[in-house]
């Protein structure tokens, strides 16, 4: 437990947000699956996913490299989908 007034004040800060972010990269996760396992090239499903990764990126959720990263895993599968 936390000693001081502050400290644990930002105890609970940091609960609430790690929850937030918890979420967020959840979602950031399932819209991913969903988009690879989408048998059609699914541009606008895509492009959802990668602006749910930029926001997550601004807003310090993921890491700016992790997000770059992971859009362009998503553009190469979408480069290949399109290719078959």
């Amino acid at each position: 437990m936390a000693n001081t007034k502050s400290a644990a004040k930002r105890a609970r800060q940091t609960l609430k947000r790690s929850l937030r972010n918890r979420s967020v990269v959840t979602r950031l996760r399932t819209m991913q699956k969903q988009a690879r396992s989408s048998e059609v090239s699914n541009l606008n499903g895509i492009r959802g996913v990668i602006s749910a990764i930029d926001k997550a990126a601004k807003r310090g959720i993921i890491h700016r490299n992790a997000a770059n990263r992971r859009k362009a895993r998503l553009n190469k599968a979408l480069a290949a989908a399109s290719v078959k």
